[in-house]
């Protein structure tokens, strides 16, 4: 039954893909951003969406919940339709005219450092944008990522990934923090999303709530001395993007892991509320 969904699900997402391509980005982001908000919430739990919401903002109202659910779908379908044109950001000046970037003086500082670093954001806006910029900049750079559960979809995704985002894509599991390991001793950055929950982590504060969090940039930040570079990107009025290299952040040596990963949750946190509706609330982030 689910092999059907999956397989239903592939042919749906690829003819929507054909018919974007047909009408073009600014079309195509009204028709995904209308599909998106009024169906996305049939396959996502509003609970988990509120109780998200109720356990990071207890001090917003209902309408201010609505605003921002609403939006963050909106912003969600406009993500999927910029897929068909991935190529196009990466290539084509028009497109990638349209990413405002602020401070790239610190890639510059890690490019002549020869030093690897971990770049540290979450499921922000159009976060594919962000690897593809700090590639783009020669940043020599592996990316982690969840493949997904749709064995038919997730193919096309990773050649999309690898041929136009980052070309060093990493699973996510065991086998891939080895090949992880491996790379950053080779000399290769490393681009982590911290704001899922893991499997296997720490029980470490997420505004103010317990959250399972990886431990694998604390672990590195211990093993090799390294530091951290915060990226964000947010959507602006008009459907530019804002990109945002954040100054690097040193850890001291007497800092443990549950230090270090609190002080990242904090430097996520900070990231979540210059948009909340920017931010993808429909994961279970705090079932512990």
């Amino acid at each position: 039954m689910k092999e059907i969904k999956y397989i239903i699900e592939f042919i749906v997402i690829i003819i929507l893909f054909i018919i974007m391509k047909i009408f073009g980005l600014k079309i195509s982001r009204l028709i995904s951003s209308f599909i998106f908000k009024n169906i996305g919430p049939l396959f996502r739990s509003k609970k988990i969406l509120r109780q998200n919401l109720s356990l990071a903002l207890p001090n917003i109202d209902e309408t201010k919940q609505n605003e921002i659910i609403k939006k963050m779908w909106t912003n969600y379908g406009k993500i999927f339709s910029e897929y068909m044109f991935i190529k196009n950001f990466r290539n084509d000046t028009k497109f990638s005219k349209k990413i405002i970037i602020e401070n790239q003086k610190e890639l510059e500082k890690v490019k002549l450092q020869k030093k690897p670093v971990i770049f540290v954001s979450g499921h922000f806006n159009n976060f594919e944008l962000m690897a593809m910029h700090l590639e783009k900049s020669n940043i020599n750079l592996a990316a982690v990522y969840r493949p997904l559960n749709n064995k038919f979809l997730n193919p096309v995704m990773e050649r999309i990934r690898k041929k136009y985002i980052c070309k060093k894509q990493i699973k996510k599991g065991i086998s891939g923090t080895k090949e992880l390991l491996k790379e950053f001793k080779n000399g290769t950055s490393i681009a982590l999303m911290i704001d899922q929950r893991v499997s296997e982590g720490i029980k470490s504060e997420l505004f103010g709530q317990k959250a399972l969090t990886t431990t694998i940039p604390a672990q590195f930040i211990k093993k090799f001395d390294t530091e951290v570079v915060p990226i964000y990107i947010e959507r602006l009025i008009d459907d530019t993007f804002r990109l945002k290299i954040l100054n690097a952040v040193k850890f001291s040596k007497n800092e443990t892991t549950d230090d270090i990963t609190h002080k990242l949750n904090k430097i996520l946190e900070k990231m979540i509320m210059f948009n909340p509706d920017q931010w993808i609330w429909t994961h279970n982030r705090w079932k512990v």
